[in-house]
């Protein structure tokens, strides 16, 4: 076919476009597709593991209804190795923490809480992960770090409960006064109609008149 002479100069210039520029835009077009390849295969990636962590947990939940603590425990561990990063590994260790203190293997059930506060991302859990903790060393005597952990300063929602715990552990020590401070303050916090502030109360009578 016979080009006239416009046509032929706008090829020419197509041609050397594509000389000078044309495989930088194959390279663009391949970086586009494999980038947009790998981002689709990292979705479904992530959607297959939630769905494989989530499907590990309701095991998990339905050993822990059974009463199967070695169950538990290792259903966690599998939850924690394979998912690490996923939501359920947190929730896996809280539920293995309380299946190793009811197997009074608290140094276990340290070992489980710690690393729910240094890996978890979700600030409640992690203010549950440092109470929970703080009640173990309570009950392996270690004071001092229990009361460390209970300095830290938690959501609002759990201020009453950190300064209950921290009364316990001052009550346990014979440190009366602090131990009142403490009762006195996990008061304030505790709804006005909540039944449990008997509990509270009956805590702070038990420690008597501070002289």
């Amino acid at each position: 076919m016979a080009y006239d002479l416009e046509e032929q100069e706008q090829i020419a210039v197509i041609k050397n476009w594509w000389q000078t520029y044309g495989t930088a835009l194959l390279t663009v077009l391949v970086v586009i597709m494999v980038s947009v390849s790998a981002y689709q295969w990292w979705r479904y990636y992530r959607v297959q593991q939630s769905t494989l962590a989530a499907t590990l947990y309701s095991q998990l939940d339905t050993a822990d209804l059974s009463n199967d603590p070695k169950k538990v425990i290792a259903i966690a561990s599998a939850i924690v190795t394979n998912h690490e990063s996923s939501h359920y590994a947190s929730m896996a260790q809280l539920r293995a923490a309380k299946a190793l203190v009811a197997s009074v293997d608290l140094a276990g059930a340290v070992t489980r809480l710690q690393w729910t506060v240094d890996h978890t991302k979700e600030d409640e859990i992690r203010d549950i992960a440092r109470l929970r903790l703080a009640g173990v060393l309570l009950d392996q005597k270690k004071f001092d770090e229990s009361l460390k952990l209970l300095a830290v300063k938690p959501l609002p929602a759990f201020d009453g409960l950190y300064a209950e715990l921290k009364a316990d552990v001052l009550a346990t020590q014979l440190k009366k006064t602090e131990a009142r401070e403490a009762y006195q303050l996990a008061l304030t916090k505790l709804d006005i109609n909540s039944p449990y502030r008997q509990v509270l109360q009956i805590k702070l009578d038990t420690l008597g008149e501070v002289r």
